[in-house]
């Protein structure tokens, strides 16, 4: 069989052989990686690290490659929204199983292990304010993995029209996706010490996540619903911006990949801490170890 050829329009390589993107070339890329919105946070993670191989930054895309405790690992920053995380999931996946010299599919498949440590908004009792929150499943609001082929193949259907209905969802907004953290990765990372729940990708921070400043919302009683939603034995435990695209792709590539937040707002009682990046070094730590 005649291996798919990838034309520069669709891979696009830069002249030093880097990813159009994220700057990166094929070596660079561990198969342990750390992905974190902020770019001043790949620092924090990498400050673990014995050495430093690489380091390498392209606007909100910086990432350092190292070594911790004898694991190789990529640390990448994707900046804010499921849209950047196609970006760096692409890019990575073509990093790891396309000859960029060729333009081809390689023979034999790579598989990354890829673990988001980011920041949340608690829904629930149990989520207060410094929780540790593992996305056992993510509902996607972004509508990115309807825009892929097998998108029904990886997405909960049956917990998908749950929400749908429980919610009265309005098709207006968009049709919801729910992914699966990868099952052995997750009780690796969340072992006994996070709650593992439900996380909603939201796309946007206002409006999208029940946020009223001066425009009025399409459905303000939307969050009221979203925190009363329960189906077998799960509730929505945060909202976030990035782990629903991260899981799917992940799963239609065939990659491993989870979702591990802290809360640093409660909205059920309206509290915020504006200081976490103080106090999100303890979730860095216990993923550095497992992953």
């Amino acid at each position: 069989m005649e291996k798919k050829y990838f034309a520069p329009s669709e891979l696009i390589i830069n002249e030093d052989g880097s990813a159009f993107h994220l700057h990166l070339k094929p070596e660079h890329l561990a198969d342990k990686v750390i992905l974190v919105g902020d770019p001043g946070r790949v620092a924090l993670v990498a400050s673990h690290f014995e050495d430093v191989e690489c380091e390498v930054a392209n606007r909100e895309f910086r990432t350092i490659t190292g070594t911790y405790h004898g694991k190789r690992i990529t640390v990448q920053s994707t900046g804010i929204g499921c849209d950047n995380i196609d970006i760096v999931v692409n890019e990575m996946d073509a990093l790891a199983n396309i000859d960029f010299k060729t333009r081809t599919e390689k023979e034999t498949p790579r598989q990354l292990t890829l673990v988001r440590i980011g920041t949340c908004g608690g829904l629930q009792p149990n989520t207060p304010i410094g929780t540790y929150v593992a996305s056992q499943k993510s509902i996607g609001f972004d509508g990115l993995l309807n825009f892929y082929a097998g998108r029904n193949q990886m997405s909960d259907l049956e917990f998908e029209d749950q929400f749908k209905k429980q919610v009265d969802w309005d098709p207006q907004l968009g049709n919801p996706y729910v992914a699966n953290a990868d099952p052995e990765l997750l009780d690796r990372i969340a072992s006994d010490d996070m709650v593992r729940g439900v996380t909603i990708a939201c796309g946007g921070f206002y409006g999208p996540q029940g946020r009223q400043l001066r425009l009025p919302l399409q459905d303000p009683g939307l969050n009221e619903k979203i925190e009363k939603f329960s189906y077998d034995n799960l509730k929505i435990t945060n909202f976030e911006m990035e782990s629903s695209a991260l899981a799917g792709l992940a799963n239609l590539m065939g990659h491993k990949a989870m979702t591990c937040c802290m809360v640093i707002a409660n909205r059920l009682e309206k509290q915020m801490n504006a200081n976490y990046k103080n106090t999100i070094d303890g979730l860095i730590e216990r993923v550095l170890e497992r992953i």
